[in-house]
Order: structure tokens, then sequence, then C-alpha cells
């Protein structure tokens, strides 16, 4: 059964499960980052743009990939002055935010979507890309340590990377392509390389963000069809349909026995909780 545990929300997404049971989720369209904790939202600062994923990093600080805000009226991210795509670092118990990084290797960020932290302490981040005047930015994979001081691309050709995470030995990373529907797997060690391809999801759907499964299944958001689409390191795929939602964006997990499941329901948005048929992979830093 499913529990909607807070609405009212401007476009859920990004959802962080906390220590003391809260759950820390973005505002896309509201510029906010809210926690959410016994049926009460509380902001916890109002970062503007278009806060989009987010996680724990080592200095237990919170970590934002901001796309640079919606332009609403076309339900796209919005392009130019004011808008522009960068990391930020929250911190928790004042609010106060600043910027980490707004480009890479002097080329500006377009759309940062999601991201991750590895054991390392390095954050691993998507970059989803725009679309303006009939043009399509580029999409990419990125590396960066938190304090501002080294960021890497590792990919710069992708169609629309969104969602990321790891698997559970920490050797690779997977990360959501949207309008292909597919599941791509890096190896976190390696500079430069082609990524490999896992599953292809059929029928008219996108992949938004994910979450990895202790025992390595990838959990991944589904969008159009709404759901959550459960991939095997091998590439088989089954789905779980949340009827009436077209946005179905993120899943994230938590609990004594990390088998609740938050789930961020943008077209109404609710952030929902269910109990998953397995337990999902505890994240570094959240604890």
């Amino acid at each position: 059964m499913m529990e909607i545990v807070a609405d009212g929300l401007a476009f859920p997404e990004g959802p962080v499960v906390m220590a003391d049971g809260s759950v820390i989720v973005v505002e896309l369209a509201g510029g906010r980052i809210t926690r959410c904790c016994n049926g009460r939202k509380e902001t916890v600062c109002d970062i503007g743009g278009g806060p989009n994923g987010a996680a724990i990093g080592p200095d237990g600080a919170l970590y934002v990939c901001n796309n640079g805000g919606l332009d609403l009226a076309r339900f796209r991210n919005a392009r130019g002055p004011g808008h522009e795509g960068r990391i930020e670092r929250v911190d928790l118990a004042t609010g106060k935010f600043e910027r980490v990084y707004e480009a890479c290797d002097g080329i500006p960020l377009e759309a940062p979507n999601d991201m991750v932290f590895d054991a390392e302490g390095r954050m691993w981040f998507t970059d989803l890309g725009k679309s303006h005047d009939g043009i399509r930015t580029a999409s990419g994979l990125f590396s960066a340590l938190p304090d501002g001081s080294s960021i890497t691309a590792i990919n710069r050709h992708a169609v629309s990377y969104n969602g990321i995470g790891l698997s559970p030995d920490g050797a690779h990373v997977y990360v959501a392509d949207t309008h292909q529907a597919r599941l791509w797997r890096y190896e976190r060690k390696v500079a430069a390389q082609k990524p490999e391809w896992v599953a292809t999801a059929s029928g008219p759907v996108g992949f938004d963000s994910l979450a990895v499964t202790a025992a390595g299944n990838i959990c991944v958001a589904t969008l159009f069809e709404g759901g959550i689409t459960t991939i095997t390191p091998d590439g088989h795929l089954s789905r779980f349909a949340i009827g009436g939602e077209r946005y179905v964006t993120n899943i994230a997990f938590g609990g004594a026995d990390m088998r609740d499941a938050w789930i961020t329901l943008s077209t109404s948005g609710r952030l929902a909780k269910l109990r998953w048929d397995e337990p999902g992979l505890e994240l570094c830093y959240n604890g």
C-alpha cells in the first residue's frame, strides 16, 4: 500500500532519506529545498533556479544539482542569464548555500540533474542538457571533488543523461538516459571509456532518476507510463506501475531494514512511501 506523506510540493524530486527519518526533497518548480517529517514541511532554503537532484556529501552538507530553472510556459529547462546550471552546497544547519561548480574545462554546465557520492568522497553527476530554438545541447557525465578543486568530464556526448547510482561494490556507475529509456554502465576507475549498454525499456516511456538495491538491481523512476522499472545487472526488466502519474521521477531507500521506498510523484506534487520487495543499498554518507 502506498502512503502519501507530503503533498502540495512544486514538482518534487531528489529525495534524500536522513538518519532521523525525515526526507529532504527539492522543489524544482519552486526553487526550494524542503524537509518532510511527520506530516510537516519545513523549508531548508530558497535556493532559486531549478534544484533537481541532491545527495549528502562526506562533510554532511547537502549537494544539489541545479538546472538553472524552468521555463514553465514550455515546461523545459530555461537558458540565458540567471539560468546557469550549477552544483551547489547547502549547509543543512543554517540553510546557507554556495555555488561549487558552474563549468568544466571552461565550458559552462547546462542542466546538472542528479548525483551520487562514492566511498572516496567524489561526486558523480549527470548533466541533462537543454533544448532551445530547435537546438539540443549535449548531455554528459561528470566527476568532481566536493571542495570545488577538481572536475572532470567523463562523457560530453550523451543524449539525455538523468539518474545515476553506484553498484554495491562501487566498481560501476549506472546512468539512465531519459529520452532513450536506456540504462548504461561505466567503470568507475576508468577515465576514458565507452559505456556498456545494460537495457532499454519498451513502449512510450522515459527514464528519470534511479536507486540501487543491496542485491545490485537498478530501480529506475519511469515517466509517461509512470512507475518504477527494476533492471537486473544482466539486463532483465520488470515494472511496478503507479497509475495516474505521468511523472514518477525519483526513488530513494531508507528505514531500519532499507525496504522503505520514498517516491516522488511530481505530476501531483506528492511524496509517497511504500514497502519495497528487497532492501535498498545504503548510501555512503546518509547515516
